[in-house]
């Protein structure tokens, strides 16, 4: 009898397991008003082919986003890494777009931007790389909970965090990751699926 009444709950523990939600994704950020779920401010950028970027943009796709500038000489490249092995993850699903935001307006014009996205062979309308003025570039990275300062003691005259963020179809900020560590990187990556699964 114990041992019957071991292997049902046994069996109660397989099937709860198998049952097991994961919790929903937090809605992340500044709120503007108590009441709603933060979200991104609307915005107006310029992107590698001197294309308008606002949230029109990204209508009824989730994206992943980041900060960065194409001299950088710290951790730009790895997170450009980890973004580029995202995209490459879903690179297929159309539902999926990317965009970076370059935090040295000054130098990063346009054709810098397109050389910078061509040596990464990515398709220009999946993953935009954006410039625009300073000040609006540096007051979004807030909303995003990104950090950004420009730091002449730096190398390359920039501090900034290395986080990539996931974004909702109504720009709502939903995860992030540390841009500079794969495994954390691979843990986003549930989440992005997490989020299409219920989008």
């Amino acid at each position: 009898m114990t041992f019957r009444f071991f292997i049902f709950s046994l069996l109660l523990l397989v099937l709860n397991g198998c049952n097991t939600k994961p919790e929903p994704l937090p809605f992340l950020g500044i709120k503007v008003h108590e009441d709603d779920k933060p979200q991104i401010p609307e915005y107006h950028f310029i992107d590698q082919l001197n294309r308008p970027v606002t949230p029109e943009t990204f209508k009824g796709k989730i994206y992943m986003t980041d900060f960065f500038f194409t001299s950088c000489p710290t951790i730009c490249p790895i997170v450009t890494g980890q973004m580029l092995r995202i995209y490459k993850e879903f690179e297929k699903d159309d539902r999926v777009a990317f965009l970076s935001h370059s935090i040295d307006t000054r130098h990063d014009s346009v054709p810098k931007l397109k050389a910078y996205a061509d040596k990464l062979h990515i398709n220009d309308d999946k993953w935009r790389f954006i410039t625009g003025k300073k000040e609006d570039i540096f007051n979004i990275s807030k909303n995003y909970l990104s950090m950004v300062l420009e730091d002449p003691n730096t190398p390359g005259g920039f501090d900034h965090s290395g986080y990539i963020i996931l974004v909702d179809k109504d720009r709502h900020v939903r995860g992030f990751c540390n841009g500079t560590d794969p495994k954390d990187v691979d843990k986003f990556m549930g989440k992005v699926k997490q989020l299409l699964d219920t989008e």
